[in-house]
């Protein structure tokens, strides 16, 4: 039983590296997050240690564990949710802008070409990008 949870760890860490040596976008977004949880585990294992005695100022009877480490991986985990969902969002978004998920074709694709911006004309503004330019109502049948 004291062996399971450090193999778990080494599990779920080789199984991020095998994810995370992978073409695909969401397979290494997954490998970095079974990485970051193997090690969430490890920090947990090792800040367990021995037990202590009570705090000096404390006179509560048992043993004493250090909660500076389960503080550190609720940090790491909160953390973890947001950054997991950023590299989601940005992967979906790589995906639509260029049709691949395999990150050797994104370094080799060119960027996409944006259609260029027209430049304002000061004297005729324009209402909305729907409508157009503030004299062609009358194209508008308004």
């Amino acid at each position: 039983m004291e062996l399971m949870l450090p193999a778990l760890a080494a599990v779920l860490v080789a199984a991020g590296i095998y994810l995370v040596l992978s073409r695909a976008l969401i397979r290494l977004i997954l490998g970095l997050s079974l990485i970051s949880y193997g090690v969430n585990l490890g920090i947990l294992l090792a800040g367990a240690g021995v037990r202590q005695d009570a705090p000096p100022l404390l006179t509560v009877a048992g043993p004493y564990n250090d909660p500076l480490p389960q503080a550190l991986i609720l940090t790491a985990i909160v953390i973890g949710f947001g950054t997991t969902a950023l590299l989601l969002v940005l992967s979906m978004r790589a995906y639509q802008a260029t049709g691949t998920d395999h990150v050797q074709e994104l370094t080799e694709r060119p960027d996409p070409v944006t259609p260029p911006v027209l430049v304002a004309d000061p004297e005729r503004p324009s209402v909305s990008p729907e409508i157009g330019p503030a004299g062609d109502e009358e194209a508008m049948g308004s």
